[in-house]
């Protein structure tokens, strides 16, 4: 368990990924901003039982609160900024179930999982983005210590548009 002040972060368990495969298809519940791309019957079950989402090059994470109850989750995935290795960084993400947002649990969600990522890894950098109209997700990050860096311009096709997006980062030792 990886302990916050608002949250925890822990593995998935088996009994989590119902939960996975419930929302799965939910467009409501994974919000406005997200890449919604359908997943088939037993695609998130398949894919725990191959590696638990966790690995070095990507990972989930339960966001749990203090009570225990799964109020949503993390993720990182590797990301490299120049064919030495020292250039790998980590991007993460946060889903809130649409119940339990502002709170302020994905903004110390986000926080954790960075201090995790520095504390299990040798990398210098955890980035993250969002769309340039989701300012709540850019004030949380904020809060969680990351810097604002720019914009990216039609960097994710969403709901049949490209949306741009903007880039915030959090160095070792911030």
């Amino acid at each position: 368990m990886i302990t916050g002040a608002l949250v925890d972060l822990r593995p998935f368990a088996a009994e989590d990924v119902d939960h996975l495969e419930l929302v799965a298809n939910d467009a409501a519940y994974h919000g406005p901003f997200a890449t919604f791309v359908l997943s088939g019957a037993g695609d998130m079950r398949r894919r725990f039982e191959v590696d638990g989402y966790l690995t070095h090059e990507h990972g989930r994470l339960v966001v749990v609160d203090k009570s225990g109850a799964l109020v949503g989750r993390v993720s990182y995935r590797a990301v490299s900024h120049g064919p030495p290795p020292s250039s790998l960084a980590y991007n993460i993400g946060v889903i809130i179930d649409p119940a339990f947002r502002q709170r302020g649990y994905g903004t110390d969600a986000q926080a954790v999982l960075a201090r995790y990522l520095f504390d299990t890894y040798t990398v210098e950098r955890v980035e993250a983005s969002t769309d340039v109209e989701n300012t709540g997700e850019q004030r949380a990050l904020e809060r969680a210590g990351f810097t604002r860096e720019g914009i990216l311009r039609h960097a994710q096709w969403r709901a049949g548009a490209w949306h741009d997006l903007v880039l915030y980062s959090k160095l070792r030792g911030e």
